[in-house]
């Protein structure tokens, strides 16, 4: 019996966060998410130690001096990362873990993955692409949480990521809610301790 941690990455608007709010209400009893830190303001009601560990630069930049992260990157002028304990804690209590994280953080888990490093031997990793550039800007304009400038910063990053998505285990093409949630939930029930 081992433990599996799941990544699910895919540009800002794709739909991850929602995939994994319900995988985690469906199999509460073997998978926990992992609480990413950032130094980026929360929005709308998020919250602290809930949604993200929101952190100021300075707390954020003594973590990575204490080399505390297994990967953290900058994207739009926010810092991002997964702490070694916010992982360890889990595993530790024989979990599954759940990470949403960007495309640079799940290429830096694939590397330590090669080096069996840390918690990576049983690693699996999820890119979620939209259908369209067009589709993905509807998207996050629909969100209502960004101004005209930031959404087509956030395009622009996605193109970058989407031409990465071949470095992934799993590539889901996003069509309905359910029929994402369907495939990213059969994926893990493929890997996972409760299908062994």
């Amino acid at each position: 019996m081992h433990c599996i941690s799941l990544v699910i990455s895919g540009p800002a608007g794709v739909g991850k966060t929602t995939i994994c709010d319900r995988l985690v209400r469906e199999f509460e009893a073997s998978l926990k998410r992992v609480i990413t830190s950032t130094t980026r303001r929360p929005r709308n009601s998020e919250k602290h130690g809930i949604d993200y560990y929101f952190l100021s630069n300075q707390q954020f930049e003594d973590l990575k001096e204490k080399n505390s992260f297994i990967e953290h990157a900058k994207i739009h002028g926010n810092y991002y990362g997964t702490t070694k304990e916010s992982v360890n804690e889990q595993l530790e209590k024989k979990f599954d873990v759940l990470l949403n994280i960007d495309v640079q953080g799940a290429a830096e888990l694939k590397k330590l993955k090669q080096s069996n490093d840390l918690f990576t031997n049983f690693l699996y990793t999820i890119f979620i692409a939209p259908k369209s550039i067009d589709d993905l800007r509807k998207r996050l304009i629909s969100r209502g949480q960004d101004s005209i400038c930031e959404i087509e910063k956030r395009l622009q990053t996605a193109m970058n990521e989407i031409s990465l998505k071949d470095r992934f285990d799993f590539v889901i093409y996003s069509d309905t809610k359910e029929i994402d949630y369907a495939k990213v939930r059969e994926f893990y029930m493929s890997k996972s301790i409760i299908s062994n």
